[in-house]
């Protein structure tokens, strides 16, 4: 089980007290974009296996979204932020590549 602690609020929990939004840093496809663009944004993703960045809502608690880094194989949470930030900070990286030795920060957007 996932513990996950809310940025917004500062609560910690397990998983079940937040709701799973799917993969973080993606941009979005708007009412301009084409067909197949917005196909690639519905459907494609590159679901690693290792570490991810996903979106939570705290849905118990103050409502609000975040992000966390988590690896999808041991469930280890490197950490969680602001929903508002368009990548991870530094300190999560750094603890990332320092239990993830040759691990980089690959934009998606």
């Amino acid at each position: 089980m996932l513990i996950l602690t809310c940025p917004v609020c500062g609560v910690t929990s397990e998983e079940t007290e937040f709701h799973a939004g799917g993969e973080a840093h993606l941009t979005r496809v708007g009412p301009a974009g084409d067909e197949e663009a917005f196909g690639d944004y519905l459907f494609t993703r590159e679901n690693p296996r290792g570490v991810h960045f996903e979106r939570w809502r705290h849905v118990y608690g103050c409502g609000k979204w975040f992000h966390a880094a988590r690896c999808t194989t041991t469930l280890e949470v490197f950490g969680t932020y602001s929903a508002q930030t368009t990548e991870p900070p530094q300190a999560i990286r750094d603890r990332i590549s320092q239990k993830r030795p040759g691990w980089i920060w690959r934009d998606f957007a």
